[in-house]
């Protein structure tokens, strides 16, 4: 089947009770046993460990990435925890994306790095400096891409071809493409994360994440950090989130199609003085972004003249933008990563990622783009 159609009917059946076409939301912390002779007979017994709601959208994601098998989580945080910490120990070492959402810099550097993981941070759009940064304790690669707030593409063929010849791990953050228009499994990751907050949802109803495997034997190991951290996700939110994914394909394509009129405005707007988005001819990977992926997605980012307290006063002059920090979402929204998303990340390594003081990032709705073009015109009169 293809995507739109998977999107629809991966994972979830009618009831077979009631006939309900919607999966049921069992909202029960128990599950009650037979016998102890049949003990977990119907596979469930406590909603940490499992929850039927759970399971249909952790097998509705596993389908549409192509893996073995998928584990949801309370947060896409969760997610990225989950595979850290279930695949590496003290002494080892991972290499990670130099640009990366600000929380798993975080937890890298101030949670696990107290445990005795080391971490370096590389530029893996240069395949040559991932293979110059590994050493002997290297067990994992993490890449985001593309990644947040830059924007900046990695070859995921690539990373996972050089992981496999040293057999390590390749995981990656598919979060702003999400497997509608990106399937790492099949360029060769071992795993795929994401914030299903974002494009899955796509509504900012929910919280919650999910981690896809490439093999059975890695899917038992994130189940595993699921029961044990206690961080499986809601039997609530999944439901939601079930119902988000069913129109994903739809949204995407309109949001990525906003996008773009968005960044072409921007890049021909005087006050405008750099933009960045896959689909504009200018992005310096922009022949990549064709080749791995078949969409754009719809985050941008543009710097104004007058460096930050210009851009300030652009985002304080938007009316139709919402500032707030989550992306993916039905509404456009407007964020600035140095003192929001990225706070947390210290200034130098800000600087060396290209997450400059004055870079303004857009998350694209799909609201009507003449509306969303016009507010951005007015704010750039008073920069």
């Amino acid at each position: 089947m293809k995507f739109r159609t998977r999107q629809i009917h991966a994972g979830v059946k009618p009831d077979p009770t009631t006939g309900a076409i919607l999966t049921p939301i069992h909202q029960s912390t128990t599950f009650v046993q037979e016998s102890i002779d049949e003990y977990m007979a119907r596979g469930y017994s406590y909603s940490r460990s499992g929850n039927p709601t759970v399971d249909a959208f952790e097998e509705k994601i596993r389908d549409l990435e192509g893996g073995a098998g998928a584990a949801a989580y309370a947060s896409g945080m969760a997610a990225t925890v989950a595979v850290l910490m279930g695949f590496l120990n003290a002494g080892d070492h991972a290499v990670v994306s130099d640009v990366v959402y600000g929380g798993t810099h975080r937890f890298a550097t101030r949670v696990l790095a107290r445990f005795g993981v080391e971490f370096s941070f590389v530029d893996t759009s240069d395949p040559a400096l991932v293979a110059a940064a590994l050493k002997p304790s290297t067990k994992l690669v993490f890449t985001e891409t593309p990644a947040n707030p830059t924007l900046k593409l990695t070859d995921l063929r690539a990373i996972s071809d050089l992981t496999a010849e040293r057999g390590l791990l390749h995981a990656v953050d598919n979060s702003l493409l999400t497997p509608y228009y990106q399937r790492p499994l099949e360029l060769g990751a071992d795993f795929v994360v994401h914030s299903t907050t974002k494009y899955l949802d796509g509504h900012n109803a929910t919280l919650g994440g999910a981690a896809v495997a490439a093999t059975s034997e890695q899917l038992v190991q994130l189940k595993f950090m699921q029961k044990s951290a206690g961080s499986i996700m809601s039997p609530l939110v999944a439901w939601l989130t079930l119902q988000g994914t069913k129109t994903l394909s739809e949204r995407m394509d309109r949001q990525s199609a906003n996008a773009l009129e968005v960044a072409r405005f921007l890049e021909s707007h005087q006050r405008v003085t750099r933009v960045g988005y896959p689909g504009l001819e200018s992005f310096p990977q922009f022949d990549l972004a064709k080749r791995q992926a078949s969409g754009f997605g719809a985050m941008a980012w543009f710097e104004v003249e007058g460096g930050v307290e210009a851009g300030k006063r652009l985002m304080r002059s938007v009316k139709l933008w919402s500032l707030a920090e989550n992306l993916g979402q039905v509404e456009s929204l407007i964020t600035h990563p140095v003192t929001m998303t990225h706070g947390d990340m210290p200034p130098e390594e800000r600087a060396r990622a290209g997450i400059t003081d004055g870079l303004v990032r857009l998350s694209v709705g799909l609201e009507d783009v003449e509306d969303l073009i016009d507010d951005l015109a007015q704010a750039l009169e008073t920069v």
